[in-house]
């Protein structure tokens, strides 16, 4: 089980997030990982707590402070406030510094639904993450050229996404594919959020379980 905690962001504020840490936790690589648009809930703590289970040292900065959505219209509130910017850019690379400073040599960024979109702005505005594993979500356009990111991207993506359209998908794919990015993306034949049994009533167990076990492997891969 993990535990919440206090760290630094650059701009010198604490920020709360949620540390789950492997039983053999010295010198383990490090995540930040980012919540879907529900908060800091049951869901992302049990996945954090995975992902430990399977040898890494997982941050979750809690993004909406405390606040956890009880419902769709709630998430969408919670979400439509959220500071992407301020996520990105103080947040996740206060947490990534947190992960090296106790004992992480390297550290990925990962996020599922909102989430995704937020890994993806962590690795555009911060090149010091080792890997980035990306579950449904990107960000708009405007928000710059993601096909820029050079740090090892893998994604795992919705064909029938009603919130991020497969479209916008090959989309990103083209532009990394043009600047010769190191990337895989995975397709499922599935809805948005496939891997969280609480979220939409789109779970698709087989397909879950494969995204995670290729998850997994990526970040051994690229953070050991």
């Amino acid at each position: 089980m993990g535990r919440m905690i206090e760290f630094a962001r650059p701009d010198g504020a604490k920020a709360p997030g949620y540390l789950a840490e492997p039983q053999n936790g010295g010198g383990a690589p490090g995540v930040v990982m980012f919540q879907e648009w529900w908060g800091l809930d049951d869901h992302i703590r049990e996945t954090a707590d995975r992902l430990a289970g399977d040898g890494l040292r997982v941050l979750v900065p809690d993004l909406y402070r405390g606040r956890v959505a009880i419902d769709r219209e709630e998430a969408g509130h919670l979400m439509d406030g959220l500071n992407f910017g301020d996520a990105a850019t103080q947040d996740a690379p206060g947490a990534a510094r947190y992960l090296r400073e106790h004992g992480a040599k390297k550290v990925g960024v990962t996020g599922f639904c909102m989430g995704g979109a937020l890994a993806v702005l962590a690795a555009m505005n911060d090149p010091e993450f080792d890997a980035l594993v990306v579950w449904y979500g990107y960000p708009p356009a405007e928000a710059g050229d993601a096909g820029t990111i050079d740090t090892p991207f893998q994604g795992h993506w919705a064909k029938h996404d009603e919130f991020f359209n497969i479209e916008g998908v090959d989309e990103l794919e083209r532009k990394l594919q043009a600047n010769g990015a190191p990337y895989e993306f995975h397709r499922y034949d599935a809805k948005h959020a496939f891997y969280n049994p609480a979220g939409l009533g789109n779970h698709h167990p087989e397909h879950a379980e494969t995204a995670w076990r290729r998850s997994v492997g990526f970040l051994e891969k690229n953070l050991r």
